[in-house]
């Protein structure tokens, strides 16, 4: 016979200690994850590390009141932070007031202060508040039905909730002022709202960034990157890369085996079956700024650099794709290349003359520079579709910065967008279908492209039509500058940013 009574023991003791450490061990991007409340049902979560995606399964009776019950991923954080994700629950579910969404806290107790931005089970969003412990819980709720996109950022003791709809801008934001002290728990979570019932969500394109913070000095300072690419069929993002600093700007080589980015003035190669990056030989080149190209054909690479000889301000070179020593093209600047013609014979680039940006070509060899835009303004960012008809470029002539085509030599300029928003560096897809480009908010001046800014990566038809959102992001500068498709067509890589190493983990 065996001591039933000790063996429990040991048995619960077991799983007390699995359980304490599945509770110490990282998920994700967050720390831990526990039941809040203590609700009747224990919850769970399941990291999916290839597609970085989070499905949560809680229960709980409710998040309201004076008290709350529900499963939470979290991890602590201090000062200002943007909260971003899109957000699904599966199957019908039992009660129309589940919750699924992110929450900030003071502590991880039932009745802790908090801000909530939340999206229920019938679809209804609504950004609610705990101001003091114990507290009643008060709300304000969006026009929004069943958004699937929740943003949640903090300014000191300001909390801003954004909502949309998948390929939407977001609409109207909500905002609160809570006190919930410097350092909180942040996190997504899970409540069912019947104590007796479970419900799971998934996360995905979980973002969590820090911004630059106040008075920050651009151009001589940076904040985080992140390398991303995202599959256009699934709209699946993967972040493959991190730095503490600016890297900028990837190009996808012809023969989809690497990534060209700049960081620091150098070009770097970023292998993509090793998921390791190597500089890239430019010779004595060696302050390259973020416009750079590569040819139609792959062989060769179009870069921007600045050097003392020239007075420091930027001019186009070309170097073959595997490196060596660039060939300089133009001779006056400063001169920003974006764009090769399919034959080869010609770059494309944004110059400024006397004070104006205007779009140039150059033959690739050499030799005289052709103006093709004279309108007063900024005219930047021109590409050549694949079948080297057009030439699209982006250019604030009629007030806020739209997508706009022209013939290569310069006639029939045409806008192609038409909205509020601010629209930056059209990119063409290899199969000529697709264009991808940045939008900037409004607040934004029509000139400028700054660093981290709220931005999204907008996709339409090559010939028009309504852009759709397929990435709500923290960047801008240095986020898409250049063409960065894969050569199939079904990916694109871009940059986001957040301020590196300042979460505790």
């Amino acid at each position: 016979m065996f001591n039933r009574s000790f063996t429990t023991s040991i048995l619960l003791a077991a799983a007390l200690c699995a359980f304490a450490y599945a509770q110490e061990k990282p998920i994700g991007q967050f720390e831990s994850h526990e039941d809040v409340g203590n609700p009747a049902k224990p919850g769970s979560v399941v990291y999916d590390a290839a597609k970085q995606t989070y499905a949560i399964t809680g229960s709980g009776v409710n998040m309201w009141a004076g008290r709350d019950e529900f499963h939470y991923v979290w991890m602590r954080m201090k000062g200002n932070f943007i909260l971003r994700a899109r957000v699904e629950f599966l199957g019908k579910g039992v009660d129309p007031h589940r919750k699924i969404g992110w929450i900030a806290r003071h502590s991880l107790e039932a009745d802790s202060p908090h801000v909530n931005a939340t999206v229920h089970g019938d679809g209804h969003a609504s950004l609610q508040y705990r101001r003091a412990k114990g507290a009643e819980t008060e709300r304000v709720n969006f026009t929004a039905k069943s958004p699937d996109v929740i943003q949640l950022e903090r300014k000191g003791d300001t909390f801003i909730m954004s909502v949309a709809n998948f390929g939407e801008v977001f609409m109207k934001p909500e905002t609160t002022e809570v006190a919930l002290g410097d350092e909180v728990y942040v996190g997504v979570y899970v409540c069912s709202h019947n104590k007796d019932v479970y419900e799971t969500a998934v996360f995905r394109d979980v973002e969590i960034t820090v911004p630059a913070r106040d008075g920050f000095v651009p151009y001589r300072e940076y904040i985080g990157s992140n390398l991303e690419v995202m599959d256009l069929a699934t709209l699946q993002r993967k972040v493959l890369y991190r730095v503490k600093d600016s890297l900028q700007a990837p190009n996808w080589t012809r023969d989809g085996k690497a990534l060209i980015y700049n960081h620091n003035g150098l070009l770097y190669r970023f292998d993509l079956k090793t998921n390791t990056p190597a500089v890239f030989d430019t010779g004595d080149v060696k302050r390259n700024n973020n416009d750079h190209v590569i040819s139609f054909d792959g062989k060769t690479l179009g870069i921007s650099s600045s050097s003392a000889e020239d007075g420091n301000v930027s001019m186009i070179y070309t170097v073959p794709i595997t490196g060596g020593k660039p060939v300089k093209v133009t001779r006056k600047g400063p001169s920003y290349l974006h764009g090769w013609s399919p034959d080869k014979k010609w770059l494309v680039f944004a110059g400024r003359r006397n004070d104006e940006f205007d779009i140039y070509k150059i033959p690739a060899n050499g030799g005289e520079e052709i103006q093709l835009t004279t309108t007063k303004g900024v005219d930047d960012g021109p590409e050549y579709t694949p079948d080297g008809k057009y030439i699209y470029f982006n250019s604030f002539r009629t007030g806020a910065m739209q997508i706009w085509r022209m013939k290569p030599d310069g006639s029939e300029q045409t806008q192609i967008t038409n909205d509020e928003y601010n629209n930056w560096f059209p990119h063409i897809s290899p199969d000529g279908k697709w264009i991808v480009f940045i939008t900037f908010p409004q607040d934004i001046a029509p000139g400028d492209h700054p660093f981290y800014k709220h931005v999204y990566l907008r996709l339409m038809p090559i010939g028009g039509g309504e852009p759709k959102v397929i990435a709500y992001l923290y960047g801008g500068q240095g986020t898409i500058n250049v063409p960065s498709w894969s050569s199939d067509s079904k990916k694109i890589a871009f940059v986001s940013n957040t301020v590196a190493g300042s979460t505790s983990r």
